[in-house]
């Protein structure tokens, strides 16, 4: 089955970058917005839009009742939840299968399976991958807890099972601080995921982060388009992310890319996803993290070194077709780079929302830009503060950075403040350039 019309449930960048597949595949797009985004690009370059909702977000992205009649009003036949809000919601997913639309995404049962961070990590080991076994805490006293720990080793990660793009994470590097840290990690979790089950497991203390782009269909083809790393961050949040990791041997790489496609073949996975490691520098081996059920924001990295347009192979596997390509037909080209800027303080992170006087992207030989402002756009204070995603490839890593430097450069954002100059820091150290960093690299260039 072909669609003609989708809706696309989301905003921003995301929403524009759907839409703009649909529109090359000759599919319909109807946009839903807030009240707050009423002037956003996704909304003037959609054939038709919805207000669903005030500004705040429970009350209009996560509404899932009038994004479903906006669904019904148009005449849509399926629906792109992008990524964060209602992408790996589970009930949504149910929803929009009861309301006969096609939920652009993988089966519910991987979407209920693996967004459970415990039982994600219990389904790797069984498929072969190796792993950092947790400490079920809410299954554990205080005494319990304390012991295990001790026996793990400080410094550890304290998780909500539930949580996602950062959110719900906690370092631990002392015993004073485990149990009041558990406490409020519940609460928050509970608050924040509507669930406070919490797990922890060893902190890795030279680690990269490195994720698998997987690419499936319902006819149980796997492929993977490589790997990202994922390392530079700040509190869990990516920043910078780049393709190939540049410390993996290729021995390394072959085997985490053939370990992801083992998993999800394993699941059953039938979409765009992502399987996510923690690789130990100091001992050179992976651990399986977790696995997002979605499309990731820095999914452009992958699709610049390998020519694979992933939102239209996401939305042909939903229509049922077979992937168009096999694992031997990807081709792995130079090297790509994604900065993600957003609308704050460089070095505080504080948010910076207002009126853009003034926007010029920056352009040229191996640059793009994924974005959904323009000048004279007020940006509103209520959502993620992402702007765009300027993406650099190269036919190596250090022309790459160069050619990233050059687009930031050019890079005119006037009226608010952006972490422009954050991304150039980083660039510019002698560390990042020369591979000597890990998930803590952030801090130093933020003294």
């Amino acid at each position: 089955m072909k669609f003609k019309k989708i809706l696309i449930a989301n905003r921003g960048e995301i929403a524009v970058r759907v839409l703009r597949t649909c529109r090359e595949l000759g599919i319909q797009t109807v946009s839903v917005h807030s009240v707050a985004d009423e002037n956003s690009l996704h909304v003037k370059l959609a054939d038709e839009s919805v207000c669903i909702g005030p500004a705040k977000s429970t009350l209009s992205y996560l509404n899932i009742p009038s994004i479903l009649s906006a669904a019904e009003i148009t005449g849509a036949e399926a629906i792109h939840p992008g990524f964060g809000f209602l992408s790996e919601n589970m009930e949504f997913a149910q929803l929009c299968k009861k309301w006969n639309l096609e939920f652009i995404g993988p089966n519910i049962d991987c979407i209920q399976r693996m967004g459970d961070k415990i039982l994600s990590k219990k389904i790797a080991e069984d498929a072969g991958l190796p792993v950092l076994k947790p400490i079920k805490v809410n299954e554990l006293s205080d005494s319990e807890i304390i012991k295990e720990v001790t026996e793990m080793k400080y410094p550890v990660l304290i998780k909500a099972s539930a949580g996602g793009g950062g959110r719900g994470m906690k370092r631990i590097d002392k015993e004073s601080d485990l149990l009041t840290s558990i406490q409020r990690l519940k609460t928050e979790a509970k608050a924040g995921f509507g669930d406070d089950t919490l797990f922890i497991e060893k902190y890795i203390t030279n680690p990269r982060h490195v994720e698998v782009q997987i690419l499936a269909d319902r006819h149980k083809n796997v492929i993977h388009l490589g790997e990202r790393d994922c390392t530079v961050q700040r509190r869990f949040q990516k920043v910078i992310e780049e393709s190939p990791c540049p410390v993996l041997t290729d021995k390394k790489r072959e085997e985490i890319c053939n370990s992801a496609v083992r998993l999800a073949e394993h699941v059953g996975y039938d979409s765009v996803g992502t399987v996510e490691y923690l690789y130990d520098q100091d001992e050179q081996e992976f651990y399986f993290m977790e696995m997002n059920t979605r499309i990731q924001v820095e999914h452009p990295v992958s699709e610049q070194r390998t020519g694979v347009d992933l939102i239209a192979e996401q939305i042909k596997s939903a229509q049922g077709e077979k992937l168009s390509m096999k694992q031997k037909d990807i081709s792995f080209v130079g090297h790509s780079i994604e900065c993600r800027i957003n609308a704050e303080d460089p070095y505080t992170s504080i948010p910076s929302p207002g009126l853009i006087v003034h926007y010029h992207r920056p352009a040229g030989l191996g640059i793009r830009v994924d974005d959904f402002i323009y000048s004279g756009y007020s940006v509103p204070p209520y959502y993620d503060s992402m702007l765009s995603k300027i993406i650099a490839h190269a036919p190596t890593r250090e022309l790459c950075i160069n050619r990233m430097l050059r687009a930031l450069d050019e890079t005119v954002i006037e009226g608010i403040k952006s972490n422009k100059q954050l991304h150039k820091d980083v660039l510019q150290d002698e560390d990042f350039r020369g591979n000597n960093y890990s998930t803590n690299f952030l801090q130093k260039i933020l003294k």
